[in-house]
């Protein structure tokens, strides 16, 4: 799931509706969908998607961006489950103005959505999803990658780079032999944890316990019980920052003072609101870190500027090359049909979003025959004085 980028505008983002961020006048008005979870435990990242999706609409309506054509969104909240996931998307599906969907935040909920945005023929691009098999299929690991659906993309790399990349560091950087291994059994936290664990012990490491938790759970006295009498020098653990905060505070306090790590789901700022003893726990985030990327400036600047409340958080820069990715697919379809929209536009917006190359918020945004980022870049974050600390930047070496 790039930095928690806590940075927090002035102002209020107030209740949004469907159509925020829409222009009026002459021409089509279409719509680009959102489905994030924008209240429940991880609606700090959820909000910071919509906001920047938002922003994304109304610089392309303030710029005149595809000349006869306005954008406004339509936000719908999943609460990071499945189920309403889905039901989302099919009221999505349902909304004739939807040309694309930016989301969804959890691979969970991705799954129960690709079918119904693929029958659609309508584009989703997720900022923050890193289940490989979503765009490479369940046979992945064994090297037999097959794409299952020509509508979804994302602009986040994957678990394939991602668990790997944290193992190396950890094992050649950290110097750490003995890992447990914890995961939340969700698509995301499994898939994570496993692809980590192939790579530690390819690099010489143990794995000296492995436990599953649920996604709810917050009481892990018996988990650190067997944490502490493992030997472990670090814990790894596959899952999100609402259970991961309280799971190290848990750990500190019985006196197991060894670093956690997790993934980009864990790398929030609330994380570290929910554990006072994080200082020196790690956290792998996709990318490079938005605030010293060149091209992220104007971004930061133009959130800051909107007067949103809530930060952007982790996925605001890909959400708003989510976005993009959209806005410059319309753009090519409309200027392909002598400027003007389609009556039905989605299944060329499907296929020009494969071929969109632009340099966005966090760098060039393409993507490749599976409709994966080309960006692999990754970056290792540590705790320090109350915040998340750039510690390497790199691209994982298999």
């Amino acid at each position: 799931m790039i930095a928690a980028l806590s940075l927090s505008a002035c102002g209020s983002r107030g209740d949004k509706k469907s159509g925020d961020g829409g222009g009026s006048g002459g021409g089509s008005t279409v719509t680009i969908g959102i489905d994030a979870p924008l209240t429940g435990d991880l609606s700090a990242i959820g909000i910071g998607i919509r906001n920047s999706v938002e922003l994304a609409v109304k610089k392309a309506n303030e710029t005149n961006e595809v000349p006869g054509v306005k954008f406004q969104i339509k936000a719908l909240d999943d609460t990071a489950k499945p189920g309403p996931g889905q039901q989302n998307a099919t009221q999505l599906v349902g909304d004739k103005s939807v040309v694309g969907v930016v989301g969804p935040l959890n691979s969970s909920v991705a799954q129960s959505m690709q079918q119904i945005f693929a029958d659609a023929n309508l584009v989703e691009i997720s900022p923050a999803n890193t289940g490989v098999a979503l765009s490479q299929g369940e046979k992945w690991v064994t090297g037999e990658k097959k794409r299952p659906f020509k509508t979804y993309f994302r602009t986040a790399t994957t678990d394939a780079v991602q668990g790997p990349f944290a193992a190396q560091f950890l094992a050649k950087d950290a110097k750490k032999s003995k890992v447990f291994l914890i995961d939340d059994q969700k698509t995301y936290g499994a898939g994570l944890a496993a692809t980590f664990k192939a790579e530690f012990t390819k690099q010489g490491g143990s794995i000296v316990g492995e436990e599953h938790v649920n996604p709810d759970d917050r009481d892990f006295a018996a988990i650190v019980t067997k944490v502490k009498t493992s030997g472990a020098e670090a814990v790894y653990y596959g899952g999100e920052y609402p259970a991961a905060g309280p799971l190290s505070l848990q750990l500190k306090d019985a006196g197991v003072n060894i670093p956690l790590m997790g993934g980009d789901g864990m790398q929030s700022a609330d994380f570290i609101k929910l554990n006072p003893k994080s200082a020196g726990d790690f956290a792998t985030a996709v990318g490079g870190p938005v605030e010293q990327l060149p091209t992220a400036a104007k971004f930061i600047a133009d959130y800051k500027a909107a007067g949103y409340k809530d930060p952007y958080e982790t996925y605001g820069g890909y959400s708003y090359d989510s976005s993009w990715a959209i806005i410059q697919a319309v753009k090519s379809v409309v200027t392909a049909n002598n400027g003007k929209l389609p009556a039905d536009p989605r299944a060329a917006v499907v296929d020009a979003v494969q071929k969109v190359s632009f340099d966005g918020v966090t760098g060039k945004v393409s993507f490749d025959e599976f409709g994966d980022t080309t960006n692999k870049q990754l970056t290792v974050y540590t705790v320090k004085d109350g915040k998340w600390d750039v510690e390497k930047t790199g691209t994982f070496s298999g």
